[in-house]
């Protein structure tokens, strides 16, 4: 069985809590400084406001970013697309806690 940790992680200045297996926390928090880092470019624009029409913007230009990168072998874009869609449904529901908080 595999071991699952729990990572407290910070993006635009919000704390999130996060499980990961141990072999990928480090790049777990490699994405998560990538994250913060696209959100604060696109806030420091001031032409996206509020933080989920932020968060969504930077997933929107993080997955055209992905789309359009290469892979040597190949690429099964179907199943990418389908690991997007779960994901954005995660973030949604993720976000719908979030403002539970508020």
């Amino acid at each position: 069985m595999s071991e699952i940790k729990q990572l407290d992680v910070t993006i635009m200045g919000r704390e999130f809590r996060v499980a990961c297996p141990p072999a990928e926390e480090a790049a777990l928090l490699e994405a998560v400084n990538y994250l913060d880092a696209k959100m604060r470019e696109l806030r420091d624009s001031g032409n996206v406001m509020g933080i989920d029409k932020i968060a969504i913007m930077a997933a929107l230009n993080i997955t055209h970013e992905f789309m359009n990168t290469r892979v040597a072998g190949g690429l099964d874009m179907a199943d990418f697309k389908r690991r997007i869609g779960r994901m954005q449904q995660t973030i949604d529901e993720s976000l719908k806690e979030q403002q539970q908080l508020f």
